[in-house]
This record gives structure tokens, sequence and C-alpha cells, in this order.
């Protein structure tokens, strides 16, 4: 369920911020900008949020988000649409979703990756620990010579 919330999140940020930059900015239509939403958000959400975050840090996944926000978007954008360079959208769509992805990663490893972790509860309890004592702490001579 925490999946689902996180990316549902994600999907309708990123709807949000693609529609005012793609369709807004540059007349993009709703339904390009919906499928563009919905293929970065999975492939992000995969790649960037359940794969990398947990291996690396925050800013190693918000690059590699970004890099990859910028080639869906170039892509899908050039071949959705007709005509025009998609190079400067796509730039200014990936920068927008790293600034969102900073704080979008935050969220999720708090409350989706460190809770589905699992961690053995080994409870340590009432450890005592007690050295040994003994009156022998070194053997006595006068004994090994009766001994013989």
């Amino acid at each position: 369920m925490k999946h689902i919330k996180a990316f549902i999140i994600k999907f309708i940020a990123c709807l949000a911020l693609l529609y005012i930059i793609l369709g807004l900015g540059y007349d993009m239509a709703f339904r390009n900008v919906f499928l563009i939403s919905l293929v970065l958000g999975v492939i992000a959400y995969i790649v960037g949020d359940l794969l990398i975050l947990p291996k690396t840090n925050n800013t190693i996944a918000t690059i590699a988000d970004a890099g990859l926000a910028y080639l869906i978007i170039w892509y899908m954008g050039s071949k959705l649409t007709y005509g025009g360079s998609m190079v400067t959208p796509a730039l200014i769509s990936a920068i927008g979703i790293a600034l969102f992805e900073i704080f979008f990663h935050k969220y999720v490893y708090h409350n989706v990756i460190k809770n589905t972790e699992h961690r053995e509860n080994v409870s340590t309890g009432n450890l005592r620990y007690q050295t040994e004592a003994s009156e022998e702490l070194t053997p006595d001579i006068q004994d090994e010579k009766i001994k013989k």
C-alpha cells in the first residue's frame, strides 16, 4: 500500500509539473503529457526510487532520475509530437523533475524503504556479563613438587 501511495504522489506531481512546462509552455496535448507522465512515473519509480535510492544516496538517485527523465521526455516527446525540437523542453522538464525528486526521495526513504526493510528484532535483554575468578590464578609450584 505504501508503494501505491508513493507512486500516486509521484505520478500526480509529474503530471502537474509536465503539464505546466510541456502543456502550457510548449503547447503539447494533455494526452501526450499524461502518457509521458505515466511512463516516466513507472520507470523512474522502479529504477530511481526502488533500485538506486536504497543502495546509494539522495544526490545520486536525483541525478539518475533527472537523466532518466530527460531521456524519456525527449524520446517520447519527439515521437508523439510533430516537428520542433524537444531538447529544451526535455531539459527544463528534467530540471523541474529533479527539484521535485529531492524532496520525494526523502519521503520515499523514510516512509517506504525504511519501513519495508526486514530487520531482525534481536532483543539483547538484560545481559549481565561476569568474569570468572578462581583462587588458582597462577600455578602453585609447591603443589607441583609434592605431586612428583
